[in-house]
């Protein structure tokens, strides 16, 4: 299962001078205060490749566009705050860890508006495709999005961390601070569910959609 979701038309033009203050408590002046050793060129060089899989792991944690672009300008905030402490280890976990923390303490802290949120995930078909493999495609893609969406927040993220951005099973413990046999274990289960789901609602649109043709 690969799945990735393009930031470039969420947030065109994304730089860190063009940053808003977020949403909770940087400033623009601890941004600055933060760059001010002249390392905004090699934050952008380290973390703006990493835009895409920031914009992934917050959207399908976050099941809403809107929180999800919000959430990921706070955390790329908060990495330029913390850029200074950043000794050159793997750039994507480091950044992904700030940008999961930063979506929990806004879950933990809006817990009525996650309950209801929506997922509302568009869906892109290749080019040159059929309207037959487009509507499979789109029929696929949504029972995935949806399979997703009903797993468990912690099994969320590892499915997410492991089966669309590729990371290793180190790499994600390092970004939830569980044990690698933790995190193997709940993708262990996560899997199981997300194949059994998989099964429930593919077959039933299967059987649907025969009984529409018929």
């Amino acid at each position: 299962m690969k799945v990735r979701l393009s930031m470039a038309a969420a947030l065109p033009g994304f730089r860190v001078g063009a940053l808003p203050a977020g949403r909770n408590s940087i400033s623009h002046g601890e941004t600055e205060r933060a760059m001010s050793a002249g390392n905004a060129s090699e934050f952008e060089r380290t973390f703006l490749p990493h835009l895409d899989a920031a914009y992934s792991l917050a959207r399908l944690l976050m099941r809403n566009a809107s929180d999800a672009e919000d959430l990921v300008q706070e955390a790329y905030l908060r990495a330029m705050r913390g850029f200074e402490g950043f000794r050159g280890a793997a750039a994507r976990p480091w950044l992904l860890r700030i940008v999961r923390n930063t979506c929990y303490t806004w879950m933990r802290d809006n817990r009525t508006r996650v309950d209801t949120a929506e997922f509302d995930e568009r869906v892109h078909t290749a080019p040159g495709s059929t309207p037959e493999t487009e509507s499979l495609g789109r029929e696929r893609a949504e029972a995935v999005r949806n399979c997703i969406e009903q797993l468990p927040l912690d099994f969320r993220e590892g499915i997410i961390l492991r089966e669309m951005e590729q990371l290793s099973y180190e790499e994600i413990a390092e970004i939830t601070g569980v044990p690698p046999g933790t995190v193997m274990s709940r993708l262990s289960r996560a899997r199981a569910w997300l194949s059994n789901c998989l099964r429930l609602r593919l077959d039933t649109g299967g059987t649907t959609m025969k009984r529409e043709s018929a």
